[in-house]
């Protein structure tokens, strides 16, 4: 599963001029990454970085003030109750599932379209999640009267994965069956604001799972996110409320810009292609970047056609960078092999580059104590990060596990925190007037937030969204250094003996349950 550490720069970066970068896992290819080879410094590496990710992806210049950070699952759910309370024009909301118990949230969204009629609400999760529990309460269920109340005003969108029809759908357990695509997105936008982040909307992402949210106060960002989101809306299914059992139907309207996934799926794939593409194309001539200033850049992960994220982080992670040092994390801790390779060989001799991956002990993972194969789940991540310090040996990077008491206990928390923040080497106007204690203790100029857990699934099942952040305004990258502090202070380092110990080690029924997802088609 992952690349020897020499693989990244022969196998990854030889294929980038070939119009496309090709992966090993199903042989996917990566759209927009013609001609990326990371360009020879000959401006500062801040400067470069941006000119490359203006090959793969739009750019929206932005003021870095306009970037706001949320700390705590309580602080997300506050500021996403007062923007909805105040919105004035639209509401979108992308995610996996809303808790079938949010009734709070739903009464808040209930009350602002009451008290504002030229209000629109469009909501987007996922058709498998979604109606799990169906015909007993589920997400369908509790969303469906907002669409039965104020019909044209609110719209309930499911999208379903086309990875799952037929006999497959009707084996798979609804436990487990989301291993085969999920629709990923976390958009949370509200008149000309929008939060990213890869938080869920559910009582435990609002209470005692930590993740991450980034707020953005830009016109033109909510607006581009919200083509993304309203032009995935229109290739899923429609939620309408009904007296049946179940308390909804799903409908797929003859209005929607692809045939159903269920009965057409290659079809509904080259339709939902053709449809986003042009959406995360950059402009064929862009304006020149500027070294200075806060530039966006947004993601998108639409399997098996379209990745522009991993093209992103590969760039930002880039030798040729100089880079000072990097933190990864990854709740769910799986890396893409390439993602793998690139952190490695960051943190591999002549450079290396100080590197931290923080992931969720088994006792912070949303399935510890959970019953059947699920229960599995952490165990298998314990194998995973045993693999990946294998493959670490004698390179400058330290895993560390986060724990914030255990899953079901008083107090227990899970963690959820996707990311990366790579620090640059400061400028010349940045280090004029700096001790030189200040210039090395200097603080992430590069980020990424949004819904990815940046594995083999993520770029070969699940539909994702995101944002890499390149910035020079040392406001901002002081809050991205706390932000990272923040998620630190729970943390431990692991090695691989702790990893290799009875009451760690994977058994051989995790090894084999693991064999066999991927097997029939799935992916951790």
């Amino acid at each position: 599963m992952i690349l020897p550490r020499t693989a990244f720069s022969s196998r990854v970066w030889r294929s980038l001029p070939k119009q496309r970068l090709c992966y090993r896992a199903g042989a996917r290819c990566l759209s927009n990454a013609a001609t990326l080879r990371p360009q020879i410094a000959t401006s500062s590496p801040r400067a470069s970085l941006k000119s490359d990710l203006d090959r793969i992806a739009p750019r929206i210049d932005i003021d870095a003030s306009q970037i706001q950070i949320l700390q705590s699952p309580e602080e997300f759910y506050s500021k996403l109750k007062t923007q909805i309370k105040h919105a004035r024009r639209r509401i979108y909301l992308s995610t996996l599932y809303i808790g079938k118990s949010e009734h709070e949230l739903i009464a808040t969204i209930r009350e602002a379209l009451t008290s504002n009629p030229v209000l629109r609400v469009s909501i987007l999760t996922d058709a498998l999640r979604g109606t799990r529990e169906s015909p007993q309460v589920s997400c369908a269920s509790l969303l469906a009267p907002l669409a039965g109340d104020f019909p044209g005003r609110a719209e309930i969108r499911m999208y379903h994965t086309p990875n799952l029809t037929g006999l497959r759908k009707i084996l798979i357990p609804k436990r487990i069956n989301e291993g085969w695509g999920l629709q990923h997105m976390k958009l949370y936008g509200v008149d000309d604001e929008v939060i990213l982040s890869g938080a869920n909307l559910s009582n435990d992402y609002f209470t005692n799972r930590q993740d991450r949210y980034h707020v953005f106060r830009s016109k033109n960002l909510t607006d581009y996110f919200a083509r993304i989101h309203h032009t995935v809306c229109s290739i899923s299914f429609l939620v309408e409320f009904s007296t049946n059992a179940a308390g909804h139907v799903l409908s797929w309207p003859e209005s929607n810009k692809a045939p159903d996934p269920l009965l057409a799926p290659a079809h509904h794939k080259a339709s939902a292609t053709s449809l986003l593409k042009p959406l995360i194309s950059p402009p064929s001539n862009p304006p020149k970047p500027s070294e200075n200033g806060t530039s966006v850049y947004p993601l998108l992960c639409l399997p098996p056609s379209i990745n522009t994220e991993l093209p992103a982080i590969t760039l930002a992670l880039a030798k040729q960078r100089q880079i000072e040092r990097y933190t990864f994390t990854a709740g769910y801790f799986n890396p893409h092999p390439s993602v793998t390779s690139a952190l490695l060989s960051l943190s591999s001799a002549p450079q290396s580059v100080p590197g931290t991956v923080l992931t969720a002990s088994p006792h912070a993972n949303g399935f510890f104590g959970s019953k059947g194969i699920s229960g599995m789940l952490p165990a298998a991540y314990s194998r995973l990060s045993l693999l990946f310090l294998r493959a670490a040996r004698g390179n400058n990077v330290q895993l560390r596990e986060w724990r914030n008491g255990s899953v079901g206990r008083p107090g227990g928390w899970t963690y959820h925190a996707k990311g990366l923040w790579v620090t640059l080497p400061r400028s010349p106007v940045q280090e004029a007037g700096q001790g030189e204690a200040e210039v090395q203790d200097s603080a992430p100029s590069v980020n990424i937030v949004g819904s990815s857990n940046y594995t083999t699934r993520s770029y070969g099942l699940d539909l994702e969204v995101g944002a890499m952040v390149v910035t020079s305004d040392e406001q901002l990258q002081m809050k991205w250094k706390r932000e990272v502090a923040m998620l630190e202070q729970h943390t431990t380092p692991v090695t691989e003996q702790e990893l290799e110990a009875p009451d760690r080690k994977a058994s051989w029924k995790v090894r084999l349950a693991m064999w066999t997802v991927k097997m029939v088609g799935g992916a951790l």
